[in-house]
């Protein structure tokens, strides 16, 4: 059985989250509601046809990322050419839950760890559309990204060990080549221009697919500014086989060289701790998620065969 606890001990229910709208959003409290999704960092409930209600349970620090998304989100996404939730209210902590928690806009798909994206073309133009209409430059004050966004050496450390870990558990094909493609994308020259912003958290469970396509993206929790590499990655970890030169082309401003050589640095990273939550999820450990596995193995093949 799942565990709905928070940090703090509070389980999360139904009867729970009505108690929280009557007491801060009364005109709320009526609406049917249904649990949509146990996320990493929240827990997502939907709440009548076009809302949701994100509350914190699995980690410390969704409560800062929460209150930037409500902070940054609107304006940020508006405009963007696949819909995105946009937070509506803000939920405060309170005697019957310690947390700050959101109302967002619900936005309908099924995510692509369980749903793939399967149309190469329309995906890899939409995925394109998306990130260059949010990789714009950031404006000063904006928020710096929990190791997102800034230079790939920071996730050395981390990167290492991981593949140390995965490569005991036999989920790396080939450990030297993956080493090989992290020591390159190291020594890339790094990003020469002004911050942009970033989704910083283009993972397979973050983006939404409908009729083989992507329909949406969600959780803002990392949004930052910083080195658009961070999120360039998403081509090898989202998209069908050999669709990633297309979005490449249709992406603008073109990446040069340099860029996607991190990009694919952090591509390897993000397929790396897919890999080892999956494995986790596999094997019944708290935090895993076996759905992360298959998509983070075929990525780390893409990457792979693209450095060969």
């Amino acid at each position: 059985m799942t565990d709905t606890r928070t940090h703090s001990g509070t389980e999360i229910t139904a009867e729970l989250i009505r108690e929280l709208l009557r007491e801060q959003h009364p005109d709320l409290a009526g609406l049917p509601l249904r649990l949509g999704a146990r996320g990493w960092d929240n827990q997502l409930w939907r709440l009548g046809e076009d809302l949701a209600v994100r509350l914190p349970w699995a980690t410390d620090s969704a409560d800062e990322l929460l209150r930037k998304e409500y902070a940054w989100v609107p304006g940020l996404v508006a405009g963007l050419p696949l819909p995105t939730p946009v937070p509506q209210r803000l939920g405060e902590p309170s005697e019957s839950f310690p947390r700050p928690w959101l109302v967002t806009t619900w936005v309908p798909g099924s995510p692509a760890d369980l749903s793939p994206a399967t149309r190469a073309e329309d995906s890899a133009d939409r995925l394109a559309a998306f990130l260059t209409a949010l990789h714009r430059p950031a404006p000063e004050g904006a928020p710096v990204g929990s190791g997102r966004g800034g230079p790939l050496s920071a996730q050395s450390d981390s990167f290492l060990e991981g593949l140390a870990a995965a490569t005991g558990m036999g989920l790396i094909p080939d450990p030297d080549a993956a080493r090989a493609l992290w020591d390159d994308a190291v020594a890339a020259p790094p990003w020469p221009g002004p911050p942009v912003w970033l989704h910083g958290d283009l993972h397979p469970a973050n983006v939404l697919t409908e009729d083989g396509t992507f329909c949406g993206v969600i959780d803002f929790g990392e949004v930052c500014a910083g080195d658009p590499a961070c999120d360039l990655a998403a081509p090898w970890v989202l998209l069908p086989d050999g669709a990633a030169d297309r979005f490449h082309r249709a992406y603008r401003p073109t990446a040069d060289p340099a860029t996607l050589r991190r990009a694919r640095g952090w591509a390897l990273w993000r397929a790396l701790g897919g890999l080892l939550v999956g494995e986790a999820g596999r094997q019944g450990r708290p935090g895993g998620k076996p759905s992360w596995g298959p998509p983070a193995a075929l990525a780390l093949r893409r990457l792979l065969a693209s450095a060969a």
